[in-house]
């Protein structure tokens, strides 16, 4: 099994990334939250931890192995964790981890079962489940301090999540957030709060 994998971000795509390790490329599959981490590193040398799984039909034969990366192992242990609940599995866990750890474990914690059903793809009845299942389980996560990105990026990660959110409250889709999200981050420019990154993606895209 492979447990983490170290080598060159060639390519970070919204679900996946390619990393060059020595004559091999591997594709990793990556959460939004970890994508983010990793979207000012393209070119440049990075460790992930991984887990591995098969995923396919094993009736019909065909199965494909797949790697999922995250940048520190307890973002990893707490995957786990979350998709040990019923109805959840790999590609729901993956499409809902938008916002740290922290806060979702915090949500957990705290019954939030609102907050965990305004994550893609978890509605009301697998938040519910969410929370029977781990609320006892979650409290190292909950007391976890967020990781931080480097001093001179355009935004740190807790705002451009709770920026994510609202756009997707505001009816854009998923993509089209990222799409909106990468634009505005791109210039350089630096976002003290949610109003200032919100204003600069929407001065960004007024038609002309």
């Amino acid at each position: 099994m492979i447990t983490r994998i170290t080598g060159e971000l060639t390519w970070l795509g919204e679900e996946s990334l390619r990393l060059k390790v020595g004559p091999m490329e591997y594709e990793v599959f990556v959460s939004e939250w970890t994508r983010r981490g990793l979207q000012q590193q393209i070119g440049q040398e990075v460790s992930l931890h991984t887990i591995e799984y098969l995923e396919g039909n094993a009736a019909h034969g065909r199965l494909i192995p797949r790697l999922i990366g995250f940048l520190t192992e307890t973002e990893r242990e707490f995957f786990e964790l979350f998709c040990s609940v019923d109805g959840v599995g790999v590609k729901k866990a993956l499409r809902a981890m938008v916002r740290p750890v922290q806060e979702v474990a915090v949500a957990i914690e705290e019954q939030q079962t609102k907050v965990l059903a305004g994550l893609p793809g978890i509605g009301a009845a697998t938040a519910e489940r969410i929370v029977a299942k781990l609320r006892r389980k979650v409290p190292k996560f909950a007391l976890m301090v967020s990781r931080s990105e480097a001093a001179d990026s355009a935004a740190p990660p807790d705002l451009v999540s709770q920026t994510y959110q609202i756009l997707l409250t505001l009816g854009h889709t998923e993509s089209d957030a990222r799409r909106l999200l990468d634009s505005a981050l791109s210039t350089g420019k630096k976002y003290r709060d949610v109003q200032e990154l919100i204003l600069g993606i929407y001065q960004q895209n007024r038609p002309s």
